[in-house]
């Protein structure tokens, strides 16, 4: 049976930071969602489980043959389509082979794999790839087309467990249906890491990470979130139940100490009226406070539990994750050009990406546009045209405008050395970075940290941008991070063109014109 066993897993990173302590689950066959935080460890546990990375303690195990997809594919531009399948030797030994050289080299080489190429067609045809030659290089290839490569090599494998960490990135429409297709006919073990909502509720059970342990929720992504509204709705009760619980133990406390204070004022009053002998007084004055200090005791237990049941409930609440920003400098007056460019081309090679003569765009604030297109069409390659200018700021699906070797704060310092550093804190608290976060390198952060990160110094930034270019914004982000991209996109007053095959992101991001690339044309949708 193929299955995925983790046991006492544990690891750090080099510098001691620590991601899992003692982790123990296993996932067998059928198809799981692993979703959590970014930053939570998703990639990392991946990258245990697949070899790529050793664990302090514990072990990660794969029973069966494993495919494994990372979130980024280490891909060289001139490799062909053959290497990255990993069969380009076996089709140079049946060539060589079908030419008529019987060198024994070649026949080893084969071995069994003598329908290897009829196979990668296949596979190549089923995730949208049947036009793509097996000697054709990366570099001719988009990002969408690249990641159902790096698919198609997995599923050659035939694998019984496969691991795939952010599938749909960069997807197109069609691609993302095909994906789905695959998925929807896998008989193995599947575990997968996706914000793609679409998928995930094509999984057969959610694995949430959750503070180092990992929970098995039945069902797809539906049924967990609506588990997860159930179970924050109850601790949300119990967290007001032990508010109030404490604010009457204090009032009662209070009250408690108010009555013994009445009671030992009447009480010296009645010794003195009685004139009763010293020592017979003192006797009962200190049996009084005896009693007094009893009962504020008993009182201040009941609170101190109160708190205590307080404290445990509010553990269990969510994070606040939520984003809020006013960003004022980035305002374009209605109708202001930001970008006016005409016949625009790029040649790859001697092939012009885009029809003779090029096309035309102009972008006016405060427009909010979405690029979209087949994988291949060149929304990429039209969107790095359109960055031009010292107010126009282009976020990459790589996320690679920061300096990973520098911390958060300091590459906010850097994009803005006009505000204090006082200001900075604030502003980078606001983006949920705060303590000993501000310093840590940009290079170690999760996707959605990196974007959080991007975003603080592209927004405030000197000047404020007048243009956003984003491409594939949501691609490694979990929902979370989705959401927080919305709200900052939502507080932006500038012009945007963005990159997405997300139509939830579009929709949430208030999208107002829709320009379409098709051949090598770009016509305006609305």
């Amino acid at each position: 049976m193929s299955s995925v066993v983790c046991t006492s897993l544990s690891f750090s990173w080099p510098d001691d930071t620590p991601v899992f302590d003692d982790l123990s689950f296993t996932v067998g066959a059928g198809r799981t969602g692993l979703v959590a935080p970014n930053g939570a460890g998703k990639s990392t546990l991946l990258r245990l489980i697949a070899g790529d990375l050793r664990p302090t303690r514990g072990s990660a195990s794969v029973r069966g043959t494993l495919g494994y997809l990372p979130q980024h594919l280490p891909l060289a531009a001139d490799l062909t389509v053959a290497q990255v399948l990993g069969v380009d030797g076996v089709l140079r030994a049946l060539h060589a082979i079908e030419s008529g050289d019987a060198a024994e080299e070649h026949f080893t080489a084969v071995g069994s794999d003598w329908d290897v190429e009829e196979r990668s067609r296949a596979h190549l045809d089923r995730l949208g790839l049947g036009d793509v030659a097996l000697t054709r290089t990366l570099d001719t290839l988009s990002g969408g087309q690249i990641v159902s490569l790096g698919l198609a090599a997995q599923l050659l494998k035939q694998p019984d467990v496969l691991l795939l960490d952010e599938p749909t990135n960069n997807l197109d429409r069609a691609a993302r249906r095909r994906l789905h297709a695959v998925l929807d006919g896998w008989n193995g073990c599947l575990l997968v890491v996706s914000h793609d909502r679409e998928l995930l509720d094509r999984v057969d059970r959610v694995a949430e990470l959750s503070r180092g342990e990992l929970r098995l929720h039945g069902g797809n992504f539906t049924d967990y979130e609506q588990a997860v509204r159930v179970e924050r709705d109850a601790v949300e009760r119990a967290v007001r139940n032990a508010e109030q619980e404490v604010k009457r133990e204090k009032a009662q406390l209070q009250q408690a100490r108010e009555r013994a204070a009445r009671r030992a004022s009447t009480a010296a009053r009645n010794l003195g009226d009685a004139g009763l002998p010293k020592l017979f007084a003192g006797n009962m004055k200190r049996n009084a406070e005896k009693t007094a200090a009893r009962s504020e005791e008993t009182h201040a237990d009941r609170v101190a539990d109160a708190q205590s049941k307080l404290d445990d409930a509010s553990r269990n609440l969510p994070d606040d994750q939520a984003i809020t920003l006013v960003l004022p400098a980035t305002t374009v007056p209605a109708g202001r050009t930001v970008f006016q460019g005409e016949n625009l081309q790029v040649h790859h090679g001697d092939r012009a990406v885009f029809a003779d003569p090029g096309v035309d765009l102009t972008v006016r604030g405060p427009e909010r546009i979405a690029l979209t297109g087949a994988n291949g069409a060149g929304k990429s390659t039209l969107l790095r045209l359109l960055d031009v200018g010292d107010r126009v700021a282009y976020l990459s699906q790589r996320l690679d405008l920061l300096d990973p070797d520098r911390s958060v704060l300091d590459n906010l310092a850097a994009a803005a050395p006009g505000l204090s550093a006082e200001r900075r804190m604030h502003l980078l608290a606001q983006f949920l970075f705060r303590g000993d976060r501000v310093h840590l390198p940009v290079g170690v952060l999760s996707g959605g940290e990196r974007l959080r990160a991007t975003l603080a110094c592209v927004l405030f930034a000197e000047p404020a941008p007048h243009l956003l270019l984003l491409d594939e914004p949501t691609n490694n982000l979990d929902l979370v991070s989705v959401g927080q991209l919305e709200n900052a996109l939502n507080a932006y007053r500038g012009a945007f063109v963005v990159v997405s095959h997300d139509e939830r992101f579009l929709e949430g991001i208030g999208v107002t014109r829709r320009l379409v690339l098709q051949d090598g044309r770009l016509r305006d949708a609305g």
